[in-house]
């Protein structure tokens, strides 16, 4: 939050604090001086905008489009003000695929300038075909909406490729991206935190998940799970609701309390519950409460793992551990009498 004279900060979260469940989730409270209520409102608008706030998922952006909002702005406000206009306040803003290549590009940077002394890190993403361009994935959350970015280095510097062919990078540090399309000039300030990355734009801010190259197939959500979608307790559960029972889309199956409110949490398409992973008084922190089968289960396969087979071992991970494939058990032929096993 910028330090500025007329403008108030208010708050008892440092970074590194958790936020809990049981208690208001306010963060912060921000208040603006000026002569004028429309000066007092264009400076708290600017400070919020300019704010960074990394980690819990927060309403910063809501809050910067309704000071923005002309009806805001003009004073003509009423109970109806968020009904008429929720969905103007709420409508994505910015280019998630711009902020997946600005991530990628300061990863990137990062890493070579992490390289530059001895070691393996040195050689960061080196491939042997340099025409093939970088790629990497990413999720933006907590919309899941998926995102890929991919560039060429050259000689001049990094070119992106792909759906943002027409984008002209001018300068990609860590932790600092400047691109230029359609003419505009946008900067973009990234910071990484473990998996998580956070792009600050001046329309927007996006957090995105890298995700990995080769998925762990233990770390997939199987089809038709249903995650608890914020942190807090399980109150009751839908009457008669256990593995077997028939859902209808819409139909409310969990109660869940979270931010000194009752939500609850609907059946996204019908089908039948194979396995439910919670219980009443059981606190909730977005991990699956219950898988849903639309569908019929697939055929079992029994599988086997021979360590003495080479061929049953992938390639290494990091760390010099190898990567085991299971292979499907075939049944075994009845041996013909007379004649020997080959």
């Amino acid at each position: 939050m910028p330090r500025e004279p007329g403008l108030r900060l208010d708050t008892g979260y440092t970074a590194g604090d958790t936020v809990g469940v049981h208690y208001d989730p306010m963060l912060a409270k921000v208040i603006a001086h000026a002569p004028t209520r429309t000066e007092a409102v264009r400076h708290l608008a600017r400070a919020l905008e300019r704010a960074r706030v990394h980690g819990p998922a927060t309403n910063r952006e809501f809050l910067v489009r309704s000071l923005r909002h002309p009806d805001f702005a003009a004073a003509r406000l009423d109970t109806g003000f968020y009904d008429r206009h929720l969905d103007t306040l709420t409508r994505p803003r910015g280019d998630l695929g711009l902020a997946a290549l600005a991530a990628a590009l300061a990863d990137g940077a990062a890493r070579r300038t992490r390289g530059a002394g001895p070691g393996p890190a040195r050689f960061g993403a080196w491939r042997n075909l340099p025409s093939q361009p970088q790629t990497k994935r990413y999720r933006s959350e907590p919309d899941g909406a998926a995102a890929e970015a991919a560039y060429r280095t050259t000689r001049t510097g990094p070119v992106p490729a792909g759906g943002a062919a027409g984008v002209r990078v001018i300068a990609a540090r860590p932790g600092r991206v400047t691109l230029e399309t359609g003419g505009v000039t946008r900067h973009y300030t990234v910071t990484t935190h473990q998996d998580r990355v956070y792009v600050d734009t001046a329309t927007g801010s996006f957090t995105l998940t890298a995700l990995p190259r080769f998925t762990d197939p233990a770390e997939r959500t199987g089809p038709g799970s249903l995650l608890a979608p914020m942190p807090g307790t399980v109150v009751r559960l839908a009457d008669g609701l256990a593995p077997g029972s028939a859902v209808e889309a819409g139909q409310p199956l969990i109660w869940l309390e979270a931010m000194k409110m009752e939500h609850r949490i609907l059946a996204p398409a019908s089908g039948t519950l194979t396995a439910l992973h919670t219980a009443p008084a059981t606190r909730s922190w977005s991990a699956p409460c219950w898988p849903s089968s639309p569908h019929p289960q697939p055929r079992r396969r029994t599988y086997e793992h021979r360590p003495g087979d080479r061929r049953a071992q992938g390639p290494a991970r990091r760390g010099g551990r190898p990567r085991q494939t299971l292979r499907p058990r075939l049944p075994e032929r009845p041996r013909a009498r007379g004649r020997s096993p080959p």
